[in-house]
């Protein structure tokens, strides 16, 4: 069994199944230690001639009954005990995938997800192997173990202590080894996690490995990680199987000396009445042996208890680093009551740098966007674009009033209203793996394929869908690998119209589609958007020159506001980026 603040609570959710499991366990461990003492006194019986056909019937009938609650009781244990184990697992990982999403970006940054699979699948079976066969292991060497070593006792105190002395050796000997398997373990389940970073990694990037023929080469790399990933379950894997071999061993040794033992009590009393005192008969023998052989499992168990526990703890262990990391992302003592918003956005004395990093991404921004107005950002690389993004959908925290909507303060603001006001269509325009459909119909659990079909005309991307064999309810692959580039983008932007949001933001959302479409959507985007605030971040000019106004981003400052024919008067920055992509239209064109 485990114990720790996030697991505790299911032994008092789940402790009348539990105890129930117990009882019904208990149960069985008692009637199965009559059927020694029914087969010995029938052997005792035949030795005597004391054996009636009516007695023996007698003891058939009682096994028979015997069976049936062993039977029954078997099968109610695993219901209660394995059964609820299967119930924790289920519970506890909705918890953790509750928690995971709502931990902010930083999390994801510094931890990879194939480390995090690994706590969703590995990590919380060796918990759920200690609640269930853990837990019956554990009862079953309190209980069954007890009362046959007990009865053992009560046949031959002597005979019981030689065996004894073996027995506590090994529980010695499981506990040494349980603290080298349990750092195994560890190693063990990091290599593993470690596999699976570097696996999904490779599936993810397959088009670019072969773009530039480095195949053989991942191939090498994978097969050292796979290495150190066996090496580690080799290791593992011995110590436990020197655990349980030496079991065995003591297990051999003290059958051996117990059957050698009993054999001369039962050579020294041959002769002796039935009811003589101190005679230890063929029948107890067999009584013994049979107490014994029941005894086998819980010793055997004790090592594999022990085991589990120290999996289950490692495990249990990186599971609560999940459970344990700060949201860092909620809602103040402070938040108002707003669910609507208007669309008005202002940005005072902005300033941001990422968390556990020096260096300013943002300064010093001013700028203040009325509600309906369609504004550009654009910039070079680096110069703060997205971040910007990342700040209005409260990915990141921020000081007060550095960002006002419909002049409240970001940061009073619900954070479920702000997103839920929020349309976003984002750079690497992620695509679920299902159905085209239920991609466009994302924000809403009721999907009107006539809607769906409407504002997918409005990106632009209907026809492409319809000459799919299943038209919407084609099942596109893996982060859309089965679309095109243009395709993933305009079935983004369909989802975020879909929405119908106050304010839309599109980060660099046309870059994978040509300038005719580019230029259909905008136009259908001023006609959609009317009296809606929307965002166009780009990085061609083209995007946002028919735009409210543009602002110029340059290393993270405001380098100039205007509309399209006042920077190309006024900001030497944007007269170059216009020279300079008109360039490249010509050379193309001239291509």
């Amino acid at each position: 069994m485990i114990f720790g603040r996030h697991v505790n609570r299911f032994y008092l959710k789940y402790g009348f199944f539990f105890a129930l499991g117990v009882a019904a366990l208990i149960t069985v461990d008692w009637y199965q230690l009559m059927i020694p003492d029914i087969t010995g006194s029938i052997i005792e019986g035949i030795q005597y001639n004391t054996l009636t056909s009516s007695i023996l019937e007698g003891y058939m009938a009682r096994l028979a009954v015997i069976a049936v609650i062993m039977i029954v009781g078997r099968f109610l244990w695993r219901i209660f005990i394995m059964g609820t184990s299967r119930r924790i697992d289920y519970e506890l990982r909705n918890d953790m995938f509750r928690h995971a999403e709502k931990l902010s970006q930083r999390y994801y940054q510094e931890n990879k997800s194939g480390g995090l699979m690994a706590l969703f699948t590995n990590d919380l079976n060796a918990v759920r192997m200690a609640f269930g066969p853990g837990l019956m292991m554990f009862f079953d060497v309190l209980f069954l173990g007890g009362l046959a070593f007990y009865r053992m006792y009560l046949l031959d105190a002597t005979l019981t202590f030689f065996a004894a002395i073996p027995l506590l050796m090994v529980s010695i000997l499981a506990a040494m080894v349980s603290r080298i398997t349990g750092r195994k373990f560890k190693d063990r389940q990091k290599a593993f996690e470690n596999m699976s970073d570097f696996t999904q990694e490779n599936f993810y990037g397959i088009g670019v490995i072969k773009a530039f023929v480095n195949e053989l080469r991942e191939i090498r790399e994978f097969a050292k990680i796979n290495q150190d990933n066996y090496d580690k379950n080799v290791s593992f894997i011995k110590a436990s199987t020197l655990m349980h071999v030496g079991i065995e061993v003591f297990i051999n040794t003290i059958r051996i000396l117990m059957l050698g033992l009993g054999g001369y009590l039962v050579y020294r009393t041959i002769g002796l009445d039935l009811t003589d005192p101190g005679k230890f008969s063929v029948g107890d023998l067999s009584r013994y042996v049979s107490y014994f052989g029941m005894m086998v499992w819980p010793m055997m168990a004790i090592g594999r208890l022990i085991n589990m526990r120290a999996q289950a703890n490692a495990s249990m262990q990186r599971i609560n680093s999940l459970l344990d990391q700060k949201v860092e992302i909620i809602d103040g003592e402070d938040v108002v009551d707003v669910h609507h918003l208007e669309g008005k956005i202002t940005f005072n004395n902005l300033s941001f740098k990422y968390p556990n990093t020096k260096t300013e991404v943002l300064k010093n921004l001013n700028l203040v966007i009325e509600s309906g107005e369609i504004v550009g950002i654009i910039g070079r690389t680096g110069s703060g674009k997205t971040t910007i993004v990342d700040l209005l959908l409260r990915i990141y925290n921020l000081k007060a009033n550095e960002i006002l909507l419909d002049d409240t303060d970001i940061m009073k603001l619900p954070i479920k209203t702000i997103r839920d006001q929020v349309g976003y269509v984002p750079q690497d325009n992620f695509i679920f793996s299902d159905t085209i459909e239920n991609n466009i119909g994302f924000s809403s659990d009721e999907i009107d394929l006539n809607q769906i079909s409407k504002i997918a005309q409005y990106s632009d991307v209907h026809d492409n869908i319809i000459d799919f064999p299943e038209g919407y309810q084609t099942v596109v692959g893996e982060r859309g690998v089965t679309l095109s580039g243009g395709q993933k983008q305009r079935i983004s932007i369909a989802r975020a119209l879909l929405k119908d949001p106050s304010i839309l933001i599109m980060d660099d959302s046309f870059s994978a589609v040509d300038t005719k479409t580019e230029e259909m959507i905008i136009k259908n985007l001023q006609h959609l958007r009317k009296g809606k605030t929307t965002i166009i971040i780009a990085h061609r000019i083209s995007t946002i020159q028919l735009a409210d106004k543009i602002v110029l981003l340059d290393e993270g400052a405001i380098v100039g506001v205007g509309s399209h024919e006042q920077l190309l008067v006024s900001s030497p920055l944007y007269q170059e980026m216009v020279l300079r992509q008109q360039l490249e239209a010509e050379v193309e064109g001239g291509m």
